[in-house]
């Protein structure tokens, strides 16, 4: 990992550039010539350093590389016209980084360094962007928490707690305020389940809104980019950059809405802490004062849980095919690897699964524009170094408590995830899920910009 130079005598932290903490305030500096990309990387730099060893959001911190970059960028002749001028980002370290080894939480892949961006990550350089680190996930993003044999990833509003998963690292890294806004994907859950981890708005567009392309085959069109942010503003700028639709950047209050509050279990099995299905009733409550009409609503889950359970043990048997050291694989992914090859063989996943279940969620939104869930069904899970214990132990935390997020990978729909105060118990965030049909991305964003203005969150834990 690349280090920080030691520290000048006026630290970055000194400078104007570092009040600048949202991905627009320091896009407009640097458009209209206020600060300097590379005053803006530095003061990056500088948070990285002091706040990284708290929470181990990176696996990669690219010093040198991103100074090399910001300077670049400074001569590019269209820097006021840019969208992301200057702004620092952090990238999940699946997603292809020319020059970096692509490892995805790893230690079994081949480490050649990638050798061209991934199409979201030239979209984001060319929009002015400045990749500051690869952040870690747990391997191949299979399970619900970040570690590996090298580090633990931590919330930043308790470290005893983890940052959730699969894209930790993205969330924290924005969460303690190293960087305004990251990219992740969302294969179960991954970007919304650490933006309620670590108090951040994490959004998962719709199937084909923007590049996927992850891994084998984006675990079957389950996974998407998406992104986490401190505000709502910051992730539809980044996501308008990433789909190419400006217009996604707008955030003007929607027209009035029909929403549904479902806060039951998708499964009678699984609890749901009283703190979590709070703060789905509260965001319901907000919307009711904004004008939305709101009323009490049951998710169709039948048949999803089956269907999912089948996928994401054949997602793990398709990342494992050639990988170049597979007696370097963590346990628990050898044994989900197992169980998929079975699954595979046994000729279980069926299209007309997931059929059925969009079926009577396309019936379900004939009544409902929108629909709010608790994002998860309790506190983080303790940050631990899950990679050393049984496969069982690791699926049964990540069902626990993150039920309510795999469903619209299994459709392929949009959904975000909204900060809503903290638990009592645990000083962990708490947040709340809102869905829609295909195409609802704006709407969305829209409606979680109006509960951010009636209910301002605190952008970071530091």
């Amino acid at each position: 990992m690349d280090t920080n130079d030691a520290a000048d005598a006026t630290s970055p932290q000194d400078s104007p550039a570092a009040a600048l903490t949202t991905a627009a305030a320091i896009a407009a500096a640097v458009r209209d010539g206020t600060a300097r990309p590379e005053e803006i990387l530095e003061a990056a730099l500088e948070r990285i350093r002091i706040g990284n060893p708290k929470v181990n959001a990176f696996s990669l911190i690219r010093t040198e590389a991103a100074r090399a970059e910001s300077l670049a960028l400074a001569e590019r002749p269209d820097l006021e016209a840019l969208p992301l001028a200057g702004v620092p980002i952090a990238v999940k370290n699946n997603v292809d980084v020319a020059g970096e080894v692509t490892r995805a939480g790893s230690l079994a892949g081949d480490e050649r360094p990638a050798e061209a961006d991934h199409p979201v990550v030239r979209r984001l350089r060319a929009a002015g962007a400045v990749v500051v680190g690869l952040t870690e996930m747990p391997e191949f993003g299979l399970f619900g928490v970040t570690d590996t044999p090298e580090r633990i990833t931590r919330s930043p509003w308790n470290i005893r707690h983890s940052a959730g998963g699969s894209s930790g690292g993205s969330g924290a890294a924005v969460g303690a305020g190293m960087v305004p806004v990251a990219l992740g994907n969302d294969g179960l859950g991954s970007v919304r389940i650490p933006a309620a981890c670590c108090g951040v708005f994490g959004v998962k567009p719709g199937r084909g809104v923007v590049p996927a392309q992850i891994g084998v085959d984006s675990w079957g069109g389950m996974t998407e980019n998406g992104v986490l942010a401190t505000t709502v503003a910051d992730a539809a700028l980044m996501l308008s950059v990433l789909a190419d639709r400006p217009a996604l950047a707008e955030l003007e209050p929607p027209a009035q809405l029909r929403i549904g509050l479902a806060f039951a279990s998708p499964s009678p099995l699984l609890m749901v802490d009283k703190q979590w299905a709070a703060a789905a009733r509260t965001a319901a409550q907000l919307t009711a004062e904004a004008g939305h009409t709101v009323t009490s609503a049951t998710l169709p889950y039948t048949g999803a849980t089956s269907a999912l359970a089948l996928r994401w043990l054949a997602n793990a048997a398709r990342e494992a095919v050639g990988i170049a050291h597979p007696e370097r694989l963590q346990k628990r992914t050898r044994t989900h690897a197992a169980l998929g090859r079975a699954v595979l063989r046994a000729g279980l996943i069926r299209p007309g699964q997931v059929d059925r279940v969009e079926a009577r969620l396309l019936d379900f939104f004939e009544q409902h524009d929108v629909v709010i869930t608790p994002t998860l069904a309790g506190p983080p899970p303790r940050a631990l170094a899950w990679h050393d214990r049984g496969w069982l132990p690791n699926v049964l935390t990540s069902v626990r408590y993150s039920p309510f997020t795999p469903l619209w990978n299994l459709v392929g729909w949009p959904a975000v995830s909204v900060p809503m105060g903290l638990h009592p118990r645990t000083g962990t965030p708490l947040a709340a899920q809102l869905a829609g049909p295909p195409g609802s991305e704006s709407t969305l964003l829209r409606l979680a910009a109006q509960l951010e203005a009636a209910r301002p969150w605190r952008r970071t834990a530091g």
